[in-house]
């Protein structure tokens, strides 16, 4: 199966999870993870559940990797699903625009097809490697270029922050020392969306520290297939240490700067 295939199962998945929680009442919240403020709600699960029922109706053999069930299944085709039913549950709580239905394929390790659904804007955007991104709306198709940014100065850059309090607390800090460096800063609430928004040309970059795999999987290729470097620091791949994006001449500006700021290197792991 090719990557496109891949991604027209993506799509179908992503397009009736993203109704699904647009559809919902307020929801409650369920359970909480990482601390009392990282919430988990009966629609996230939900909507993971219509996922990878999608997903393996059509690809029974593929593993899965999805931010609610975790890891399932080895696999035997060498596609792995990587999935955040609901990127922005603090958002879709709060009833804010930002969140977002982020759908990964990987094949051998290496991610080959995204789709991130914002609903609330009626946005899809959808990557496939090597063959660029896109962005399908009311006003039609189009397909993103992101350009090489600007000076360091003038760069309009989006960030998210942890949900434990002494993570934030060194978040904090280091958003403190990089705004004067910069135009502005943006805090949407979903890495998701912000990554795609690299891509859309709405943002300049964007940088966030304690990221999982579902939270840039999609997102990170749409960005990269827009022309944007995603990386982390010093050029490493980006991880659940650092994962910024920019455009080409904007990237080594702002992760220079991320690097010079290292309390990083002191953050909690959590």
């Amino acid at each position: 199966m090719t990557a496109t295939e891949l991604l027209d199962i993506a799509l179908e998945a992503a397009t009736a999870a993203g109704a699904l929680l647009a559809s919902a009442e307020r929801p409650q919240v369920l359970s909480t993870k990482s601390s009392p403020t990282d919430v988990v709600t009966q629609m996230d699960r939900a909507a993971e559940a219509l996922i990878t029922r999608t997903i393996r109706a059509a690809r029974p053999d593929d593993a899965f990797l999805a931010e609610e069930s975790g890891a399932a299944g080895e696999g035997a085709s060498g596609v792995r699903w990587v999935i955040d039913p609901l990127d922005g549950t603090v958002n879709y709580l709060y009833g804010l625009p930002d969140w977002a239905v982020s759908i990964a394929a990987e094949v051998d390790g290496t991610v080959v097809a995204g789709v991130v659904e914002v609903p609330t804007r009626g946005e899809t955007f959808s990557a496939v490697r090597g063959r660029g991104a896109w962005l399908d709306s009311a006003g039609g198709r189009r397909e993103l270029r992101c350009g090489p940014g600007p000076e360091l100065s003038q760069a309009l850059v989006a960030t998210g922050f942890g949900y434990r309090a002494e993570r934030r607390r060194v978040q904090g800090e280091v958003v403190a020392a990089l705004l004067p460096r910069i135009r502005d800063i943006r805090r949407a609430g979903s890495a998701a969306v912000d990554l795609c928004n690299v891509a859309a040309g709405r943002v300049d970059g964007y940088y966030e520290r304690g990221l999982n795999p579902w939270d840039y999987a999609a997102g990170g290729l749409v960005a990269e297939e827009a022309g944007a470097v995603v990386a982390g620091l010093h050029g490493e791949a980006a991880s659940t240490s650092m994962a910024i994006a920019a455009g080409q001449k904007l990237y080594p500006l702002l992760a220079g700067a991320l690097a010079d700021l290292n309390p990083l290197r002191d953050e909690p792991a959590n």
